[in-house]
C-alpha cells in the first residue's frame, strides 16, 4: 500500500533518500540479526555441555553425601558442617555483546571446605564437600551464559522484527509511493507537453 502524499518532485527526492537510508538500514540489522544469531548458538553449545557437566557432577557430589550419611550418624554429620570453611566471594559487572548487555560474574573462594576432624567423619564427606565446592564456580558460570542466552534470544526477537518490518512493510511502501509519484509526474509531463502542442498550434494558425 502507498504512503498520501502530494505527488511533486520535492516529496518524490525526499522518498527516495527514505528508501536508500531504509535499504541500508535494513541491511545493517540483518548482518546485526546473523552475527547474533551465530552467537546465540555458540553460547547455546557451550550452556549445554556446561550444564550436562554440572549437572553429572552434581549428582556425583549427592551420590557421596548420602554415602556418607549412611555411615555417619546425624549428630556427626551436623557437626561436621556446621562451621563453614569456606568464604566465597561474588562481584558481577556486565559487558556489551552485539550491542546487548550481558552480566559477568566473578567467583572466589578462600579457605578449606573441609574444616573438621577426621575422627567420626567419613571420606565420602569430604569428596561430596569437595566436589560441592568445586561446582559453585560452574554453577556461577552457568546462570551468566543462561542469562546471556536469554538476552541475546530476545534481541535477536526485537531485529528479528524490525527487519521484517523494513522488508516487508517499509521498503515496498516506499517503492511503490515512488513508482506512482513517477507515473504522476509522467502524465502531467506529457499532459503539460500536448497543452504547449496545442497552443503552438493555435498561435501558428493566428
Amino acid at each position: 500500500m502507498k504512503l498520501r502524499v502530494n505527488p511533486n518532485r520535492m516529496e518524490l527526492l525526499r522518498l527516495r533518500r527514505r528508501l536508500v537510508i531504509a535499504k541500508r538500514g535494513h541491511k545493517l540489522l540483518k548482518d546485526k540479526q546473523d552475527a547474533l544469531i551465530k552467537q546465540f548458538i555458540s553460547l547455546v553449545k557451550e550452556n549445554k555441555a556446561l550444564r550436562e557437566e554440572v549437572e553429572k557432577r552434581m549428582a556425583d557430589a549427592y551420590r557421596s553425601f548420602l554415602a556418607a550419611r549412611a555411615v555417619m550418624s546425624s549428630r556427626a554429620l551436623e557437626e561436621a558442617i556446621m562451621l563453614p570453611g569456606v568464604k566465597s566471594f561474588l562481584t558481577a559487572d556486565r559487558s556489551n555483546m552485539m550491542s546487548v548487555f550481558v552480566p559477568r560474574f566473578r567467583f572466589e573462594q578462600e579457605g578449606n571446605v573441609v574444616n573438621y576432624g577426621f575422627w567420626g567423619t567419613s571420606g565420602e564427606l569430604d569428596v561430596a564437600l569437595d566436589d560441592f565446592a568445586d561446582l559453585l564456580p560452574k554453577m556461577v558460570k552457568l546462570a551468566e551464559i543462561e542469562k546471556a542466552v536469554g538476552l541475546l534470544a530476545d534481541e535477536i526477537e526485537r531485529t528479528r522484527r524490525r527487519v521484517n518490518a523494513l522488508e516487508y512493510v517499509m521498503i515496498p511502501q516506499l517503492e511503490e509511493t515512488i513508482r506512482y509519484i513517477t507515473m504522476k509526474l509522467d502524465e502531467m509531463e506529457r499532459s503539460t507537453l500536448s497543452r504547449l502542442m496545442k497552443i503552438k498550434e493555435i498561435v501558428r494558425a493566428h
